[in-house]
């Protein structure tokens, strides 16, 4: 069944149907608006949009997948400033022959992935286009701390990473060359697994600055640089290719540290700290801050690609 015999509210009342309640929540969707709480007495927000074509392919990923995808990328932002989320907004443009099966699928993957943190779709809204396209704002509470943001990194601080990195990148050339194996390079892209909890926990160890790695480590690395007016020196050693990724870069004739380092969509947390704190557990240290305003691995310039430019890649 297509969404044009369903109309808008036919599928809005099977979407809605389909979403929990995450416990911020005052008043979900059926509102004009929808009423969370906000125990800090501040909200982080966070909007990214997916374009079909552009950010996913209905061949590469199930509908649930993609779901799960729009969420992560916006909860790991808002974890990424040291808060959790809290509730989620979806904007939904889609062409009216999509089927409604495909469209609850998506629904159920944005509440999966949300309920991981404790938080529901709360509201958004539909409409038709030629363009499937997915846009999700994210709410989060900082439950009292203060926000960690990209300007706080200082010279002699550590640069630590929460998460993996390279993965979702081996797994999107995998797929763009034919192919379906090995599947955790491939699961990795369709799904990613987010370390949620150590924003947080970053935040309450004393972090100076954090990011979500959503577009390549040193390109991401690099408006920490940018903002906090240092340099980003990174350890080469402390990157150890996995089996399964350097036997996929081997097969396809690429360099696994081009994946490591310049590949985005795993949506790992890079922070900084002062040298002299103890690293929260699932952080590990993978360089320094140093003068200067660029990243560099080993101390020297990195030729390799930086990451993904929504307008140039």
């Amino acid at each position: 069944m297509s969404i044009a015999r369903t109309g808008e509210f036919g599928l809005i009342e099977r979407v809605v149907a389909r979403l929990g309640t995450g416990p911020a929540t005052i008043v979900g969707p059926g509102d004009d608006a929808a009423l969370v709480t906000a125990s800090d007495g501040r909200v982080v927000a966070s909007t990214d949009v997916l374009v079909e074509g552009r950010h996913f392919r209905r061949d590469w990923a199930e509908a649930e997948d993609i779901g799960r995808r729009a969420a992560a990328a916006n909860l790991a932002d808002i974890a990424a400033m040291g808060a959790t989320a809290t509730a989620l907004l979806v904007g939904l443009c889609a062409p009216p022959d999509l089927d409604v099966a495909w469209a609850e699928q998506l629904s159920d993957g944005l509440a999966t992935e949300a309920a991981l943190v404790g938080a529901s779709v709360v509201g958004g809204d539909m409409t038709a286009s030629p363009t499937l396209t997915i846009a999700v704002t994210a709410l989060g509470d900082l439950h009292g701390l203060p926000p960690v943001l990209r300007s706080g990194a200082r010279v002699g601080d550590v640069v630590a990473l929460a998460g993996r990195v390279g993965f979702a990148a081996a797994g999107y050339t995998v797929l763009s060359r034919g192919f379906r194996t090995p599947k955790i390079l491939v699961e990795a892209y369709r799904r990613p697994v987010v370390p949620y909890a150590l924003g947080p926990a970053a935040g309450r160890a004393g972090a100076t600055s954090m990011i979500d790695v959503s577009d390549g480590l040193i390109a991401d690395l690099g408006h920490i640089a940018q903002a906090s007016k240092v340099g980003v020196n990174l350890h080469r050693s402390a990157f150890k290719v996995p089996e399964q990724m350097r036997d996929a870069a081997l097969a396809l004739g690429v360099d696994p540290y081009q994946w490591l380092l310049a590949g985005g969509d795993d949506h790992a947390l890079a922070a900084t700290f002062p040298a002299d704190v103890a690293l929260p557990e699932g952080w590990h240290v993978i360089g320094e801050v140093v003068e200067g305003g660029t990243v560099t691995l080993d101390n020297r310039p990195w030729y390799g690609p930086k990451g993904w430019d929504h307008f140039r890649a």
